[in-house]
C-alpha cells in the first residue's frame, strides 16, 4: 500500500504493508498545493492528482509524477470552464488520466487531458463525460444527505476490468473494456454501500481485483476490505448485511509511525484514499 500527504512542502509518499506499517519512504522535491488521490501506473511509476481546490480559485491543477528512477515530473493542466474542486483520479491501462469533480449540486464532470501530458508545461482538458449520482440514504460522513453526491476518489482495478468511484458514503463500479473509460462510465454501476466513516476519501481494488479497499480521512483510520459481488457488472446494488461489517485491516499507524497524518493508501497496483487532515492552503 502507499500513503501520500494532504498538503505540506514536498512530496512524501509512504510504503505501508499489509499490517499498515511505514517499510519505506518514496520522495521528491515538489512543494504540492492539494494532492487528493494517487494512482500507479503500469510501468510503476506514482502519480498524483494535486487537483484540490475548494475555494475554486486554481488556475491550473497539476499531475505530479514519481517515476521508478527516483526522476519526478510535474505537469499542468487547465479546465475548459474554469476552477473545480477535483479528488477523483482514474487511470486508464493505456495511461491516460481522468479527472471527476467533487459537485454537491448536479453531475459530477469527466475531464481528459487535450494532448499527451507535458512536463513543466501546461495542457488544456476536455469534459468527455458525466456522472450523475443520487441519493442513497447511506449514513456516514461530514456533510449529511449531501456527501452521498460528492465524488471522493477513484481508482482502477489492477487487471483493468473494473474502475470505481466513490463518494462519503457510497461506491460504484462499472465495468471496463480497454481503456474505455467514457463507454464504461455510461453504463450502470453496482452500488456498493460503504461502512459509515467520519469522512470516507479512499477506494481501491485488492490485487486480485475482487474487493474494493475503503478507508477514512483522519487517524487512526481503518482499511476496510468491502467484498463485490462475483461478477461486478450492471447488478443489483450491494448492501452490508444486518448486524455486520466488513472485516478492516489493521487500524493505519497514527503520527508516531508516519512523520505527517495519512492521506492515501493503495494495495498492489490499486489505490485507496485515506485523507490525513483538512488543512487546505488558501
Amino acid at each position: 500500500m502507499f500513503a501520500v500527504d494532504d498538503g505540506g512542502d514536498r512530496v512524501d509518499v509512504y510504503v505501508l504493508d499489509a499490517g499498515c506499517q511505514v517499510v519505506a519512504v518514496r520522495s521528491a522535491p515538489v512543494d504540492p498545493y492539494d494532492p487528493e488521490d494517487l494512482a500507479l501506473g503500469a510501468d510503476g511509476t506514482l502519480w498524483l492528482a494535486d487537483t484540490g481546490d475548494n475555494q475554486g480559485t486554481r488556475e491550473t491543477v497539476a499531475l505530479i509524477a514519481l517515476r521508478p528512477d527516483g526522476g519526478t515530473s510535474v505537469c499542468r493542466l487547465a479546465y475548459p470552464d474554469g476552477a473545480r474542486d477535483v479528488e477523483a483520479l482514474l487511470l486508464a491501462p493505456d495511461g491516460t488520466p481522468y479527472l471527476v469533480s467533487k459537485e454537491v449540486l448536479g453531475a459530477s464532470a469527466v475531464y481528459r487531458p487535450d494532448s499527451a501530458l507535458v512536463d513543466g508545461g501546461t495542457v488544456g482538458l476536455t469534459e468527455v463525460a458525466e456522472v450523475d449520482l443520487t441519493l442513497t440514504g447511506t449514513p456516514g460522513g461530514p456533510v449529511g444527505r449531501a456527501g452521498q453526491l460528492m465524488v471522493t476518489g477513484g481508482a482502477v482495478s489492477p487487471d483493468g476490468r473494473l474502475l470505481a468511484l466513490r463518494t462519503y458514503t457510497d461506491a460504484y463500479v462499472w465495468p471496463l473494456s480497454g481503456s474505455d473509460v467514457v463507454g464504461a462510465l455510461a453504463g450502470e454501476p453496482v452500488r456498493v454501500a460503504l461502512p459509515a466513516a467520519p469522512q470516507g476519501e479512499a477506494v481501491g481494488f485488492t490485487g486480485d481485483g475482487g474487493a474494493l479497499l475503503v478507508a477514512s480521512e483522519g487517524l487512526p483510520s481503518d482499511v476496510t476490505v468491502v467484498p463485490l459481488p462475483t461478477a461486478a457488472g450492471p447488478v443489483a446494488t450491494v448492501e452490508p448485511s444486518d448486524g455486520s461489517r466488513p472485516e478492516p485491516l489493521p487500524t493505519a499507524a497514527g503520527p508516531s509511525r508516519v512523520p505527517a497524518a495519512l492521506v492515501a493508501a493503495a494495495l498492489a497496483a490499486v489505490l485507496v484514499w485515506v485523507a490525513g487532515r483538512l488543512r487546505r492552503r488558501t
